[in-house]
C-alpha cells in the first residue's frame, strides 16, 4: 500500500491511501467512519504514524477499508497537498551505505575545499597527506550515520528555501525506510521483519558549510540544518509491496534533465545491517526514519554540478514515485 499524510485547504493533516496509479486518495479515518455501525473513526487511522504503531493488524484493516471505500472517502490527488509520509519522524538517522559515493565525491569535497586556500593545489595535497575529507575506514568496520533534523521534513512539491549562509546547494538521492515496531539488539537476520516501509528522501546540502565545517570531526551541522532541508516522499510503500529493495532503479533530473541513473544494488551496508547495528542496546520506535546514504553518482558534488535558484529536483526511486522540489532563493529573480 501507498501512504501518504495529505491536506486540503478545509482540513489538516490527514492519513490516505494512493490509488488508481496515484489520481485517487482513500482518506482511511472517513473510510473507516463509513464502515462503522456507530459511524466513529478508527483512531489507527489518524495519521501514518498510528497505522505504523498499528502494525499489521491496522494494515490489514486499510486493505479492507481502500477495497471498500465509498466516494465520500475518496479525494482526488491533484486538488490534495502532501506533506512528508509521516511528518515529522519520530526519529530520523541517514547512514552511508554506497561506498561508490563516498569514494567520488571525498575527492570533490577536498577539491572545493582546496579552491577556498590561495594556493589551492599545495592545500589538496596537504588533505591528501593528512587524510581530511577522505572515506574513514570506519566506514568498512561499521554502518556510520548522522541524527538528521526531524523538524526540517517537507514533503514532495513544497520549495525548498536556500539557506542565507550558503552558496553552493546540492541534492543527494536516497531512500530509506521506516521502523514498524520496537526494536532492540535485534540479530540481523530478523531485522527485515521490523522494516514497516520506504520513501525516498532528498538530503539537501549546502556543500561550502559542509565542507568547512568537516574537518572538525564533529557534524555535518549547518551542512545539513536548516529549515526545509529534508524533503521525503512522495508516500510510505508498505513492505508488503515494496518486497525487494536492493535492486531498484534510482534517478535525478534537475529541471527535466537526467543528471544520475542508478541502482540500489550497489549497497556496501544493508538495512539489515543498520539496524542490527543501531539497535544494539538502543530501542528504536514505529515511525524512525532510516536513510540509505546516497546512491553512486547520485549528486551534484560526483558531477561537480550544482543547483541554482529555481531549479526543479525529481528523485525518482523505482516502486515508489517521484519526490519533486523547487529551490527557492529568498530575493533571486529565478525563484
Amino acid at each position: 500500500m501507498k501512504l501518504v499524510t495529505y491536506r486540503r485547504s478545509d482540513s489538516g493533516p490527514r492519513a490516505g491511501a494512493l490509488i488508481d496509479d496515484g489520481a485517487t486518495i482513500v482518506d482511511l479515518s472517513a473510510a473507516s467512519e463509513h464502515a462503522d455501525a456507530r459511524g466513529v473513526a478508527d483512531p489507527r487511522f489518524n495519521s501514518v504514524l498510528a497505522m505504523t504503531e498499528g502494525a499489521d493488524a491496522a494494515l490489514e484493516r486499510a486493505y479492507e477499508l481502500v477495497r471498500a471505500a465509498p466516494a465520500s472517502a475518496r479525494v482526488r490527488r491533484v486538488a490534495a497537498v502532501l506533506d512528508a509520509p509521516v511528518q515529522p519522524p519520530v526519529q530520523m538517522r541517514d547512514c552511508l551505505c554506497f561506498e561508490g559515493h563516498l569514494i567520488q565525491a571525498f575527492r570533490n569535497a577536498r577539491t572545493l575545499r582546496a579552491q577556498q586556500f590561495p594556493d589551492p593545489e599545495a592545500k589538496f595535497a596537504e588533505m591528501e597527506r593528512e587524510g581530511i575529507l577522505a572515506v574513514p575506514k570506519t566506514f568498512y568496520e561499521q554502518p556510520i550515520y548522522y541524527k538528521a533534523n526531524r523538524l526540517a521534513v517537507i514533503g514532495t512539491d513544497h520549495d525548498v528555501r536556500w539557506p542565507a549562509y550558503s552558496n553552493l546547494l546540492d541534492f543527494e538521492l536516497e531512500f530509506g525506510f521506516f521502523i514498524g515496531r520496537r526494536a532492540t539488539d535485534v540479530p540481523k537476520e530478523q531485522a527485515r521483519s521490523y522494516i514497516y516501509g520506504y520513501t525516498i528522501f532528498n538530503d539537501v546540502t549546502a556543500r561550502d558549510a559542509q565542507t568547512a565545517e568537516m574537518g572538525g570531526q564533529l557534524g555535518p551541522a549547518k551542512g545539513k540544518d536548516f529549515d526545509t532541508a529534508n524533503p521525503m516522499g512522495p508516500c510510505l510503500v508498505t513492505a508488503d509491496e515494496l518486497t525487494d529493495p536492493y535492486n531498484l532503479s534510482m534517478v535525478a533530473r534537475v529541471n527535466g534533465e537526467e543528471w544520475t541513473r542508478a541502482r540500489s544494488n550497489t549497497m556496501y551496508w544493508s538495512f539489515e545491517d543498520l539496524i542490527a547495528h543501531i539497535s544494539r542496546s538502543e530501542t528504536l520506535y514505529p515511525g524512525e526514519f532510516i536513510g540509505s546514504g546516497t546512491v553512486e553518482g547520485g549528486c551534484g558534488l560526483e558531477l561537480m554540478r550544482f543547483l541554482s535558484p529555481g531549479d526543479i529536483v525529481e528523485l525518482e526511486v523505482e516502486g515508489i514515485g517521484v519526490l519533486r522540489n523547487r529551490i527557492v532563493r529568498p530575493g533571486h529573480p529565478h525563484s
